[in-house]
């Protein structure tokens, strides 16, 4: 059995608590959660915003702009009508501009989590018990259930066919397996199957939260306009000097008046603020925002819009950008009897299933219910690669991965390799692939495969492609920008999908799993 590690950072439990063989089943002792929770070894967040409210303004408030029409308003203010310093609101709807903007974004991103479940069932003193999810402590025994959600990260120590879903982390819709020793990330669901495991990152140190602050991470954007404005404003700002110097020195030769006189001169340079291009400038920016908030694109900072119409190249991943993510029945190749036949098989065995199950779902949606009654189900197990259902009147069906039910099935099953060179014609096309087999047998009550099936079908699957991929990738070729799919998926099934939306290059993507660590090295992929 695993026993808790002893590091300089994790030191050994006191007060007697149980370490040892008896973990898995028992879980940490009252003393051992107390002496956790005296190190800060929870799972409570301090949720950090996205930038303080006071950097914001600060930043909106405080530039050259400002400072130089603030001062020429300020001036006429104290000398002159304030109808003459009417320029100065500019000024005021300039700084709005950029503080709203922001502030919308902050608001945004301090909502920002990837963890919704308040709750986790966790083992102590030998009880399942419920905590919240900020009392779960390092090395605390999690309990998994289908649907549940992990909130910290950990490594599994037991395992029942549990299948983890990782989309929201990594785009990948298809449930991973999880056996004993593998490792599970917070923000994940459990698709199927139970399990157990062992916290090893709580709080800040958990994926899902480090995601978050990463998101919510505020960086300056580089912007050429800013620079470019920023550079004019400079100059006029040395420029303004002499010229003050000058209008002041003209106005009292001609024996103005001294107030008179500063007056003269503010207006006269007021005209050499070009306030027209920066409100003009941040209103389009402003525009931008909106039009793109509209389709669910954030915008940090005004700036960033312009970087966006500088992108030369787009990396984009497979799984959610080309395609929605979700599974779609691509087609059914019938090895006994039609078609039409096999969809209605379909369509009864998708009924009798209940909801949640992808694979399911994709049937569902392509082959309608013929009303079958279902008398017995052996949900799909990740373990045995399979599922079944037996039908009154119509016999019992099995469908699941091929090589498993081709090897129960023996050598007669596929005499003429017909579906062995189906399958390795498809699995070049990116394609899934599952056998449907039939058997007048019922199902076994040991959870073994019926005797007596033969083939019955193929059914290929393939992820649903993304209505507006062709249309959107269109116009990135009209306007001249490069792109480039990167994913840790099959080559080929990216290359299937790819070449389906019109990426130019589409049998060559890039493997993620081989990119170089120097950015050197990565700028030229």
């Amino acid at each position: 059995m695993e026993e808790v590690e002893t590091t300089a950072e994790h030191p050994a439990d006191t007060g007697g608590g149980r370490t040892g063989p008896d973990y898995e089943s028992l879980g940490l002792t009252a003393e051992q959660v107390r002496e956790r929770v005296a190190r800060g070894e929870t799972n409570a967040v301090r949720v950090k915003t996205s930038r303080p409210l006071l950097h914001i303004i600060r930043a909106n408030v405080f530039n050259r702009f400002n400072a130089l029409l603030g001062s020429l308003a300020v001036i006429t203010l104290l000398l002159d009508s304030p109808r003459d310093a009417l320029f100065g609101m500019v000024l005021v709807f300039n700084t709005l501009i950029g503080i709203v903007q922001e502030l919308r974004a902050k608001r945004t991103l301090d909502r920002l989590s990837l963890l919704s479940a308040p709750r986790a069932h966790v083992v102590r003193d030998g009880e399942v018990v419920e905590v919240a999810r900020e009392d779960i402590v390092l090395d605390d025994l999690v309990v998994l259930g289908p649907g549940d959600q992990i909130l910290v990260d950990g490594v599994v120590l037991s395992s029942q066919g549990l299948e983890v879903d990782e989309s929201l982390l990594t785009g990948e819709s298809v449930p991973v397996l999880k056996e004993r020793g593998d490792t599970v990330l917070s923000g994940s669901f459990v698709s199927s199957g139970t399990g157990r495991f062992r916290t090893r990152a709580v709080g800040e140190e958990a994926y899902a939260q480090k995601i978050a602050s990463e998101a919510r991470r505020f960086s300056l954007v580089d912007s050429e306009l800013r620079r470019a404005t920023n550079t004019i404003l400079r100059w006029i700002t040395w420029l303004m000097v002499p010229v003050a110097a000058l209008f002041v020195a003209s106005q009292l030769i001609a024996h103005t008046a001294f107030r008179e006189a500063v007056i003269s001169t503010v207006a006269g340079l007021v005209g050499m603020v070009p306030e027209g291009l920066v409100l003009l400038t941040s209103m389009v920016f402003a525009v931008s925002a909106i039009a793109l908030a509209r389709r669910n694109v954030l915008v940090q900072e005004l700036p960033a819009v312009e970087g966006l119409a500088r992108v030369d190249v787009v990396c984009l991943d497979k799984t959610g950008t080309l395609t929605e993510g979700v599974l779609a029945l691509h087609r059914v190749e019938a090895l006994e009897g039609e078609e039409g036949d096999t969809r209605k098989v379909l369509g009864a065995y998708a009924a009798a299933f209940p909801a949640g199950n992808a694979t399911m779902a994709a049937i569902a949606e392509a082959c309608p219910a013929p009303g079958w009654e279902a008398v017995e189900i052996s949900p799909f197990s990740s373990l045995r690669k399979w599922s079944a259902a037996s039908f009154r009147d119509h016999g019992t069906w099995v469908l699941g991965a091929p090589e498993i039910l081709l090897a129960e099935m023996g050598e007669d099953a596929d005499p003429g390799g017909r579906i062995r060179a189906s399958l390795e014609a498809m699995a070049e096309k990116g394609l899934r692939v599952l056998l449907l087999c039939r058997t007048d047998s019922s199902l076994e009550a040991t959870g073994e495969l019926p005797a007596g099936l033969r083939p019955f079908a193929l059914v290929y699957f393939m992820e649903k492609i993304r209505p507006d991929a062709s249309e959107t990738l269109a116009y990135f070729r009209e306007q001249g920008v490069g792109i480039r799919v990167i994913s840790g998926d099959n080559p080929s099934t990216v290359a299937a999908v790819a070449a389906q939306v019109g990426v130019p290059g589409a049998g060559e993507p890039v493997d993620a799993r081989l990119l170089p660590d120097e950015m050197g090295a990565l700028s030229r992929v």
